[in-house]
């Protein structure tokens, strides 16, 4: 059936126009009872009219209704009343249009003598006869605007999909964001730090050498990166996490590869989830990163607490014993805590102590998750 639609959507409007008009025509002619001058003119123009019964659908329809006068089923009035309802929405008008068109074909023509009960009779046939383009016209019109709906559906789908799609990207940029600075920031500031520290102690001209060049090359390397995370982050929000990663029983090793002085206290209860494990760690890792980058020769102190129904971390610093080394920063540490803190319905507090040192505590619910 749609192959025959589509053939038939193929077919020029002029063509179509001229072959109902000549099938009108040739329908009149057969049929037309007693034919005379009046009723011929009245006749052509009404068949002639279909030709525009696009443009005018309801004044083409009035213009046949005296052809259903000359007979009794009349294909210029069937085609005129199909055209009118597939392109009106005026139930009421439509059904007037109906009730002219069964009262034409059951009226006799020429008048003369009405047998009432005939005439009753040809009015329900006729009335049958004209409802049935009328619904046929009603139906295609309902087919087209559930076509048009369903085309709509699927368009707004698409674009769900689209920014679905886009969403999801967001977040992984936003979380790649956060493990490059987590993990590489950690990692390459700790080699800066230490290449410093070897470029000042070394003895041998090369040694300083090379770790000029070391400390060089590492703190090019966080310049990058801290670009490299701002771009990322542009389009980021809270994100979910990356697998695997460390948790609590990595937080020791942490400490004694710190290059810090850092005493760690405290413990935890083993109930506490893994998303909260790891909000943890990177507390401390971010704030021990700090710790190095801008407070050299400074000793922390990490611990570990439960408070009722809430657990967290404190980490503190003394204040630095030497001028910080000239190390870029990509200002997002504390920021992407603060998400964490966030995703947890947790909180986290951040700044400087009286005594000239840095602070950095968490606390999240137990049941985080």
């Amino acid at each position: 059936m749609s192959r025959a639609r589509a053939l038939w959507q193929r077919v020029p409007t002029p063509v179509i126009d001229v072959v109902l008009v000549a099938v009108a025509a040739v329908d009149v002619w057969l049929n037309m009872g007693e034919p005379t001058r009046l009723g011929v003119a009245l006749a052509a123009v009404g068949c002639a009219a279909l030709a525009f019964r696009r443009r005018f659908p309801l004044g083409v329809f009035l213009l046949t209704l005296p052809v259903a006068l000359m007979q009794d089923v009349a294909v210029a009035v069937l085609v005129a009343l199909f055209t009118l309802a597939e392109r009106s929405r005026n139930r009421r008008l439509l059904a007037v249009c109906v009730a002219l068109s069964a009262v034409a074909s059951s009226t006799p023509w020429p008048l003369a003598e009405v047998d009432r009960t005939m005439t009753l009779v040809f009015f329900v046939y006729a009335l049958a006869t004209s409802a049935a383009p009328v619904l046929f016209g009603q139906l295609l019109q309902a087919q087209r605007d559930l076509a048009r709906r369903l085309a709509e559906i699927e368009e707004a789908r698409e674009h769900e999909r689209t920014l679905h799609a886009q969403a999801v990207l967001a977040r992984e940029r936003a979380q790649l964001a956060r493990e490059m600075h987590d993990v590489v920031s950690h990692q390459v500031s700790l080699i800066a730090v230490r290449a410093g520290a070897l470029q000042v102690a070394a003895k041998d001209a090369d040694a300083r050498e090379a770790a000029r060049t070391i400390r060089s090359l590492s703190v090019t390397t966080l310049d990058e990166l801290r670009t490299m995370v701002t771009l990322l982050r542009a389009s980021g929000g809270h994100t979910t996490e990356l697998t695997p990663q460390p948790t609590l029983a990595d937080l020791r090793n942490l400490v004694e590869s710190s290059g810090t002085h850092v005493e760690l206290s405290g413990e935890l209860p083993p109930a506490v989830g893994t998303p909260a494990q790891r909000a943890l760690y990177r507390t401390v890792q971010e704030a021990l990163t700090n710790v190095r980058k801008h407070a050299p020769g400074a000793t922390a102190c990490v611990e570990l607490w439960q408070d009722g129904d809430g657990i967290g971390v404190t980490v503190t610093n003394t204040a630095p014993t030497r001028p910080s080394l000239s190390l870029p920063g990509s200002q997002q540490g504390l920021v992407g805590l603060r998400e964490r803190a966030d995703v947890l319905h947790g909180t986290l507090d951040a700044g400087p102590t009286a005594q000239g040192g840095y602070r950095v505590r968490l606390r999240i619910p137990l049941d985080a998750d």
